[in-house]
């Protein structure tokens, strides 16, 4: 039975024997020239999604501030909440430690 799987892969295939046909068929000169132009889209394409994800950067710090800002605004109490929840399990690990005094080297 033929699925839709081995219909895109037959298409698949036979384009990608016309454009090695064509590829083949072209002077050095045209080669050259279309190479060129597949890295200048490949560079565009990599420039435009550094760029992106530098505003993706920008906006996730703007949300974290502005998230910030809104607990503080609606629970004034927040910070000082998840600290006590959280901020503090270091300073009760040091607390239930016995202290370690140093050897004395003989």
């Amino acid at each position: 039975m033929v699925n839709n799987k081995h219909i895109a892969t037959f298409i698949l295939g036979a384009l990608a024997g016309l454009a090695a046909g064509k590829y083949s068929s072209m002077s050095n000169e045209e080669k050259e020239k279309m190479m060129a132009n597949l890295k200048d889209k490949a560079n565009s394409l990599k420039d435009e999604a550094l760029k992106t994800a530098d505003q993706a950067k920008d906006y996730f710090s703007e949300l974290s501030t502005k998230g910030t800002d809104a607990i503080k605004e609606h629970f004034p109490e927040a910070e000082k909440w998840m600290n006590d929840i959280f901020g503090h399990k270091e300073e009760a690990a040091a607390a239930n430690e016995e202290p370690v005094e140093p050897q004395k080297e003989s």
